[in-house]
Formats: structure tokens, C-alpha cells, sequence
């Protein structure tokens, strides 16, 4: 494909697309780039986003959250990949979720990552967090956990826990003690949750966290 010249405007945005994925794994909002490129509005953004499409250097995901893919023939350009995010997790008290069927389902929102955030991983979902419970841990409110599926996790590890007998989810540490669970948070203030072994499965573990920013 032949592609058309920039404008400045239209080269400073692709740019800033580029630093932001190499930098973050994941595409820049529409907010991000006009905070990012000092631009006037967001219908000066999409415009010009709108423009570096048809030039064939982006492709935009109406549809996915984070939705610009970057086509670039350069080398070590990153590969994009989608992945659903099916929910919500509470980084506080756990919030209850319908059952753990439920997290097989078809998701209502997906996100374009890099393949790097994945980890290449495979069986590979994301949660948006909810609370402040891994605050220590520089995950916050609103921030996004990429998770691989796993039902086994080793001590130490972030895991999606869910809790069978009070039908709740919940983003915690795990570890095994002699008789019990213990789910702890990464927040000095908060409490850790002890339970009995058989009542807890876990559903994930994280394995890249993306910030939110604003």
C-alpha cells in the first residue's frame, strides 16, 4: 500500500501511538492522545485518527476498549492480540460474582494488548480492579489485570480467588498454611482473609497490570 503524506499533526499523534505502546503494552484513549499531543479537542483526535487509517498506519476497534492497532512494517513492531475483559474484581472486600461459570462466558468488552503483556500465554482474560486492597502492590482502583486462567497457584502468587461458600471473587495473595488459606492483601491497613482450603478456587493469576492513568 502506498501511503499518503502526514501532516505534522498526524505524524506527532502516530508517534506518540508508537512511544505509548512500546512504553505500556497497550494502545493510548482518545484522552490519552489529546492530553499526550496538546490537542484542542477529541474530535480534533478522532479526525486525525480517522486519517491515519485510511493512510494505512492504524486500524481502529470501534468496538474494543483501547481499540487502535498499529500497522507498521518496521522491525520489532509489536503484534497486537485481543482479549476479553469479563469483569470486575475486588481489590477490597470481595464482590460477589453470579458463579464461576460464569467467568467462561462470552465477554461484553474486549481490549487490544500487545503480545508481550500476555506473556504468551494462552488461556489469558482481564479483570478491571475495583478498591485498593494491592495498593502496595501499585495495583489500584480502575487499573486493568491481565490474568492467565489457572486453577493452581504456587505461595506468593496474585491470584483471582473465588470463595465457594460466599459466592465472592476477590484479588489477593495466596498462601497455603497448615490448615487453612490465607488470601492476603497489599494494603498495610487492610486485613487478611483466612479460610478453609476447600472453599477456595482459584480462577487466574496476574501477570501484567495496566495503569490507569487518569
Amino acid at each position: 500500500m502506498t501511503r499518503k503524506a502526514l501532516s505534522v499533526k498526524q505524524g506527532r499523534i502516530l508517534r506518540f501511538i508508537r512511544k505509548f505502546i512500546d512504553s505500556r503494552g497497550y494502545p493510548p484513549t482518545v484522552r490519552d492522545i489529546l492530553s499526550g499531543c496538546k490537542i484542542s479537542s477529541t474530535s480534533v483526535v478522532a479526525y486525525n485518527l480517522a486519517r491515519l487509517e485510511a493512510a494505512g498506519h492504524i486500524r481502529r476497534h470501534a468496538d474494543i476498549s483501547r481499540g487502535i492497532e498499529l500497522i507498521s512494517s518496521r522491525p520489532g513492531n509489536h503484534h497486537t492480540i485481543t482479549i476479553p475483559v469479563i469483569g470486575e474484581i475486588a481489590a477490597g472486600e470481595p464482590i460477589p460474582v453470579p458463579n464461576s461459570d460464569a467467568w467462561q462466558t462470552v465477554a461484553p468488552e474486549e481490549l487490544v494488548v500487545t503480545e508481550d503483556l500476555t506473556r504468551n500465554k494462552e488461556r489469558v482474560y482481564a479483570l478491571r480492579v475495583k478498591g485498593n486492597s494491592m495498593i502496595d502492590a501499585l495495583i489500584k482502583d480502575g487499573d486493568i489485570v491481565v490474568m492467565e486462567y489457572v486453577t493452581s497457584a504456587e505461595n506468593g502468587d496474585m491470584v483471582a480467588a473465588w470463595l465457594k461458600v460466599e459466592k465472592e471473587a476477590t484479588l489477593k495473595k495466596l498462601f497455603r498454611e497448615d490448615n487453612r488459606v490465607r488470601l492476603e492483601p497489599a494494603n498495610s491497613q487492610m486485613q487478611p482473609i483466612y479460610t478453609a482450603p476447600d472453599n477456595v478456587e482459584v480462577q487466574g493469576k496476574v501477570i501484567s497490570v495496566i495503569r490507569q492513568l487518569v
